[in-house]
């Protein structure tokens, strides 16, 4: 069992799915569902899915995205154990 003083080996993971989702134009807005999409293809684990899948609809850019994100994980008690993203 990981502490929560741990970081786990997937931290770093979410940065990555935003990278990924952002990476060929980092100015456009990307529905929700794409977001879905790339998590399921980068094989998130089950909590970094659950983060994901709380997402509100919506189409968003980078920054709007990353404090959804990060609203989520710290909801969650998560940022030390998995990271924030920017």
């Amino acid at each position: 069992m990981i502490s929560p003083s741990t970081p786990s080996d997937e931290y770093g993971e979410l940065q990555r799915l935003v990278d990924d989702v952002y990476r060929v134009n980092p100015s456009h807005a990307v529905p929700r569902m794409d977001v879905l999409v790339r998590a399921e293809i980068n094989d998130l684990s089950d909590d970094l899915m659950e983060v994901v899948n709380l997402l509100p609809a919506g189409s968003y850019k980078r920054a709007r995205l990353c404090d959804q994100l990060n609203s989520i994980i710290t909801a969650h008690g998560w940022a030390y154990l998995y990271g924030t993203v920017e």
